[in-house]
């Protein structure tokens, strides 16, 4: 297939086959004991092949989707050898992405019809949502954009802190208030400057609380009506930040919220130090919902625009 060709220049494409080692490592060491022996696919070697992806955090639907993919690989062709199964899932895991419509960035680019373009991003706290948005920040200002960002998680004052050192270190600027302030009025405060500086893009980070479902959903409805005061179609986008590390517990927080608002765009962070990097997969499947960035490590730069097909290609080379 034609899946497979340089997208990523050298350096990002190292940065993301880096990122992806320990997932790579560690499914590629089940997947040699489970075909050891075998000179062909047979029903063995697709039960063992679906206990592996699920154990890789893949999750039991999409897992099961690939399966059926790969069986009618080898219904049609009935001599498929293992030499072959590597490159087969690579197809089939790209084929399944293509059809979420999402995953064809290559660099950090917003709407152009669209300014100030608003992102509300949202998670659960340690996640790594607030470092998320600093690196946003830093790749859209490198960009070319002009940047603002909302400090709206008032709730801890580690947040607004941690914010403003990014904006300080990013070279860009922030509108905050004190701790325990309306969440509302800091996104209402910072689309005004925002559309006072004739910035291009504007995150406001919102708290990460998810033990009252109902409270979340209240506060982000708000915030949301609240700038729509000021941008009528406010937020074009709302980021939900996962911490890709927590496997299942990943699926599970994008459950809850997509139930408390909508959520229209996902970043996966800390894949690095996580043998779980096939939740990108299932998440990516699952919600329908596309994945737009991911975090493959702890310097500046290693957030990077999700594309599926480097990614694929990254994790089953």
């Amino acid at each position: 297939m034609s899946f497979f060709k340089r997208i990523f220049s050298s350096d990002k494409k190292e940065t993301l086959d880096k990122g992806l080692e320990k997932s790579k490592t560690t499914f590629f060491s089940k997947l040699t004991k489970a075909v050891a022996g075998k000179s062909k696919v047979d029903d063995e070697v697709l039960d063992n092949l679906e206990e592996i992806l699920v154990s890789s955090d893949v999750g039991v639907n999409t897992t099961l989707k690939i399966i059926t993919r790969i069986e009618n690989r080898v219904a049609s062709d009935k001599y498929l050898g293992i030499d072959e199964l590597n490159q087969i899932l690579r197809e089939e895991i790209a084929g399944l992405l293509s059809e979420t419509n999402t995953g064809e960035a290559t660099e950090f680019v917003i709407p152009i019809q669209t300014k100030p373009y608003v992102l509300m991003v949202v998670g659960v706290n340690g996640v790594g949502k607030t470092t998320t948005i600093g690196k946003l920040a830093y790749q859209f200002n490198k960009a070319g954009y002009k940047v603002v960002l909302g400090a709206a998680d008032t709730f801890r004052a580690a947040a607004i802190d941690q914010l403003q050192i990014w904006a300080d270190r990013v070279g860009v600027a922030i509108v905050k208030q004190n701790m325990g302030s309306d969440p509302a009025s800091v996104a209402f405060d910072t689309l005004q400057s925002a559309v006072a500086q004739d910035a291009d893009i504007v995150i406001i980070d919102t708290a990460g609380r998810l033990h009252n479902k109902v409270n979340l959903m209240n506060e982000l409805t708000k915030v949301k009506r609240v700038m729509q005061k000021v941008v009528a179609d406010a937020p074009h986008d709302v980021l939900l930040v996962l911490d890709g590390s927590t496997g299942q517990n990943a699926f599970e927080q994008a459950k809850q919220f997509t139930a408390a608002t909508e959520v229209t765009a996902l970043a996966v962070t800390k894949l690095d130090g996580t043998a779980k990097g096939g939740v990108v997969i299932g998440i990516s499947d699952q919600f329908q919902i596309p994945v737009k960035y991911i975090g493959v490590g702890e310097g500046i730069e290693d957030l990077q625009v999700f594309n599926k097909y480097e990614f694929v290609d990254s994790f089953f080379k």
